[in-house]
């Protein structure tokens, strides 16, 4: 199952912070992230990507999901 890493309610950098940590942690795989914002949406799927990893973005009722892989 993928490891989810729940970002809402946090103010940037944090949530940008927190997903480069664990994409640091994994060499591949899948993680979800939830974020509240569409900066922090933004701000995340542009760390992931580049450090690599693809991303796939679907808007929730609470904010975003995103969906990284490697």
């Amino acid at each position: 199952m993928p490891e989810t890493i729940d970002c809402r309610g946090l103010a940037c950098p944090e949530p940008v912070l927190l997903t480069r940590q664990a994409l640091q942690e994994h060499s591949s795989g899948t993680l979800t992230i939830l974020v509240s914002t569409a900066v922090a949406r933004d701000n995340v799927t542009r760390a992931a990507r580049s450090m690599g990893w693809s991303v796939e973005s679907a808007e929730t009722a609470d904010g975003f999901s995103l969906t990284v892989k490697k």
